[in-house]
């Protein structure tokens, strides 16, 4: 059996599917729902979150978390995308450095004005939205600042780290945030967004689309 990447088109499936596709990694795409009515049982076992991405492998064992999924898809294809070397420190700490403060302040915004829009999930928090933004700034100073002196996060080239940091950055036509605030970072996306994988990880996928934001 080959390999299942279970995904939808939020912003880590997308992560894990970019992934697989800049790996060109052995793997077959299905789309899922685990919290749609009645869809919960065929999930459950996997991933008891029923959150996604998840991936199962050939031996049915599977694995959630779109970090750990694409570390092991590196595994599968033998690629340094996610280091193993001596950078491998660096690119954890970029990683975990995304999650506490650039990654998050990004989703507090996209979770306001798109996700609960999307979902009907409230009304918007404008106050959310001000702190988040906020903290957008305060950490997109930062990494303008290391993305100045080089293309990608790490010194040797593009890798996963650069795909965790940008996730919700291709969902900015909602956030809105200004990135263009700072030169470097949105030269950095640019340069993410002339890879096909990043670009449209979705092609040739069968998707729906996401529902639009009210």
């Amino acid at each position: 059996m080959t390999p299942i990447l279970y995904f939808s088109r939020n912003p880590n499936p997308r992560l894990a599917v970019a992934a697989a596709k800049y790996l060109a990694a052995p793997v077959t795409y299905e789309f899922a729902a685990p919290l749609a009515p009645g869809q919960a049982d065929n999930y459950r076992h996997f991933n008891p979150s029923l959150r996604l991405p998840i991936l199962v492998e050939a031996d049915g064992s599977s694995l959630f978390e779109a970090d750990a999924i694409a570390c092991r898809l590196s595994q599968m294809v033998g690629s340094e995308f996610w280091r193993t070397g001596a950078e491998l420190p660096d690119m954890i700490r970029w990683i975990s450095w995304s999650r506490d403060n650039f990654m998050h302040a990004c989703d507090m915004v996209h979770f306001e004005r798109g996700t609960k829009q999307r979902y009907k999930l409230g009304a918007l928090d404008e106050d959310l939205v001000a702190r988040g933004t906020e903290r957008f700034h305060a950490t997109a100073s930062i990494l303008n600042a290391h993305l100045s002196k080089q293309d990608w996060l790490l010194a040797s080239g593009l890798s996963y780290a650069d795909f965790r940091m940008g996730v919700f950055l291709p969902y900015n036509d909602v956030a809105q945030l200004p990135l263009s605030d700072y030169p470097a970072v949105a030269a950095w996306h640019a340069r993410l967004m002339t890879l096909p994988a990043w670009a449209d990880p979705f092609e040739g996928l069968s998707a729906p689309e996401l529902p639009p934001v009210a």
